[in-house]
């Protein structure tokens, strides 16, 4: 790994923090599936949606959830990475506590927006169900008061909206992993495998310590604590950034992780939703009863890991170097179609944050119009396409104002 930047603190790093190149370019292969996964995860939030019969995580255990933290942590790695080498861990860590800032009022606006989504349908118009219901938003709208408080500290998530605070806190824990990084990076692997193992309430419980199961309560009136539990899942975050750090060489291309690879993703499938649901396999249902902690989302459990390190690997192979087998030559029209479609996948990918809030937004409503003209397959095929071209024109436009062209504007 090339040096951290801190000229004060050269002198007192270890042998062991020296670790391969640091990236310093997006891999279009980041930004494809990055983008590839907003898409899912539109359609997994989309109320009723056949869609997500037939998403990616029906057939094992990870989801387009492990591919948006995983191609975050590498994302990370290239623009906080660069900071903390350049001008040193002080700024590094003030680089990473303004993105943490930016993420938090994204994860406000999103809960107001929808909530008065919500509240605005409930109160126009005399449905067959409450809307604020469809998210259990009802204590808020009893007694705001406290809520609001608890909306504001983070003490009160609901599930719908707990994905941008486990970002938060995954985000916060950067500093600590780079300081660790200049002692050891056998230092750092030891500290977040410590972290997940007590994020994992199913060890503990056997371990009869359970107490010290590591998580935040989600609500004041019961012991619920936030669905996607940061200490576990910093675990794939992490991995991701070790790899784009250099921290963990990139894997070799050969046969025999190619076989391991595809075996324990094919073995997953009678393990998984469509296993059981189409196959019929009755035992699969019963395993999947017992051992609910190896596959537990909230906490990561450990087969989701195994399972989307597998899945990840062949579709690294399949890109090809850099992603060259996503890029075409030629000027047939299929090639200008692929060129085109791949040019508003990896623009998605890039503005992934803005992306995600809105897609979480025109989940709910699309969700409501379904309600009322009816789901057919047709329609709902429609829906999903129109949402997809949202979330297209929603990347450019963030793109565009981030690109400042007020600035060169004669």
């Amino acid at each position: 790994m090339t040096s951290v930047a801190d000229p004060a603190m050269t002198h007192s790093r270890s042998p062991q923090a020296v670790a391969a190149p640091v990236a310093s370019t997006r891999d279009i292969r980041l930004d494809f599936f990055r983008g590839i996964a907003m898409f899912i995860i539109l359609c997994a939030h989309t109320p009723r949606n056949f869609f997500t019969s037939w998403i990616p995580a029906r057939w094992g255990f990870s989801d387009a959830t492990e591919i948006f933290v995983f191609c975050s942590g590498m994302a990370s790695a290239i623009a906080f990475g660069r900071t903390f080498d350049r001008a040193g861990w002080a700024l590094g860590t003030g680089r990473v506590g303004h993105r943490v800032w930016q993420v938090y009022w994204s994860h406000i606006c999103m809960f107001f927006a929808i909530a008065t989504l919500l509240a605005g349908i409930d109160h126009l118009g005399d449905f067959d169900k409450t809307y604020i219901g469809s998210l259990n938003l009802w204590k808020f709208f009893e007694d705001p008061g406290p809520e609001l408080v608890g909306i504001f500290t983070l003490t009160y998530v609901p599930n719908y909206f707990d994905i941008l605070p486990m970002y938060m806190v995954i985000l916060a824990m950067m500093p600590l992993m780079m300081a660790l990084s200049r002692v050891s990076l056998w230092a750092v692997a030891g500290v977040i495998a410590l972290i997940w193992v007590f994020a994992q309430r199913s060890v503990l419980e056997v371990l009869g310590l359970s107490h010290l199961h590591l998580g935040f309560p989600a609500e004041p009136w019961s012991d619920r604590k936030w669905f996607f539990n940061p200490f576990g899942w910093q675990l794939i975050f992490f991995t991701g950034f070790a790899f784009m750090r250099g921290w963990i060489p990139k894997p070799p291309v050969n046969l025999v992780l190619l076989v391991v690879a595809a075996v324990i993703v094919i073995a997953n499938i009678p393990l998984s939703n469509i296993g059981v649901r189409e196959f019929g396999f009755d035992w699969a249902r019963d395993w999947r009863v017992g051992h609910r902690g190896l596959f537990n989302k909230s906490d990561f459990g450990i087969l989701r890991y195994t399972h989307f390190l597998a899945l990840a690997y062949l579709c690294w192979v399949a890109a090809g170097e850099g992603g060259a087998r996503l890029k075409v030559s030629g000027e047939g029209m299929l090639a200008r179609l692929w060129r085109g479609l791949l040019a508003m996948i990896l623009k998605v990918g890039q503005q992934s944050l803005a992306v995600f809030v809105f897609s979480m937004f025109f989940a709910r409503l699309s969700g409501f119009v379904m309600d009322q003209v009816g789901r057919t397959t047709w329609n709902m095929t429609l829906a999903n396409f129109v949402g997809f071209g949202a979330l297209i024109v929603v990347a450019y436009t963030v793109a565009w104002f981030k690109s400042h062209p007020w600035r060169v504007a004669k």
